[in-house]
């Protein structure tokens, strides 16, 4: 019996040995690739019911988003929830910077899903900074798509029924590059599709506030829009000439 608990014990202390040393290998976690879906322990109590429920988006913690603070836009990290049952969210948002915000659901514009793995993610992030920061021009030249170019998807769209005559983003680049759009590529072509240029001929569609998608507008109303645009902006877009 002694034998055994001799035993015993030092098996306990090379497990705990064991244990010891492979923490000191574990390392710390990072911001980029950790996506979490909200648990029921984050929903706080409401006394609504739940047909009062509104059903707004909802953003995993990890992923990156476009959001409004004070009139500023801003891009981030979501790395924390406050989930209501009535249907509203709160989120911490980091940015590259380290800056920490608070923002409602409203405030967010644009989401992109983290990627599985940290470094991946990393990647993403670091063009989806400079993709905020991008100008029209830049943005025109990094999808290599011009002005005439956005005029033919236009009229592609004014005659897709299939689609309601909407446009998104990945659709556009379809269109153009006849090839599925990256998550980057999406978020460049639906800031170019929120310009002044692109707001000549389409429409903003919005769910819960987030634009979503673009429609084409009307023939006539695109000529009197092109008209009041090269009247008020200067010529180099070249949207005036096509």
């Amino acid at each position: 019996m002694k034998t055994s608990i001799l035993t015993t014990a030092h098996l306990l202390t090379i497990s705990l040995a064991t244990i010891s040393s492979a923490a000191a290998f574990v390392t710390t976690p990072s911001r980029f690739g950790q996506c979490k879906l909200f648990s029921n322990n984050s929903i706080l109590s409401s006394k609504k019911d739940a047909s009062d429920t509104v059903n707004v988006p909802t953003f995993p913690i990890g992923s990156f988003v476009e959001f409004q603070e004070k009139k500023r836009i801003h891009v981030g990290t979501i790395d924390a929830v406050e989930h209501k049952a009535s249907g509203g969210a709160r989120y911490g948002i980091i940015d590259a910077d380290g800056k920490h915000y608070g923002v409602a659901a409203k405030a967010i514009s644009f989401n992109i899903p983290c990627p599985n793995t940290p470094g991946q993610a990393k990647k993403v992030y670091d063009q989806f900074v400079q993709a905020q920061a991008a100008s029209q021009e830049e943005l025109e030249q990094k999808l290599d798509i011009s002005p005439d170019l956005l005029q033919l998807a236009w009229e592609e769209a004014s005659v897709d029924e299939d689609h309601d005559h909407v446009i998104t983003p990945n659709l556009l680049v379809e269109l153009i590059h006849s090839h599925t759009a990256d998550a980057i590529e999406k978020y460049l072509a639906w800031r170019l599709l929120r310009t002044d240029m692109a707001h000549v001929f389409f429409k903003e569609i919005k769910d819960h506030g987030m634009v979503v998608g673009f429609k084409a507008k009307a023939r006539n109303a695109v000529e009197a829009a092109k008209q009041h645009f090269c009247l008020t902006h200067q010529d180099d877009n070249g949207i005036c000439f096509v």
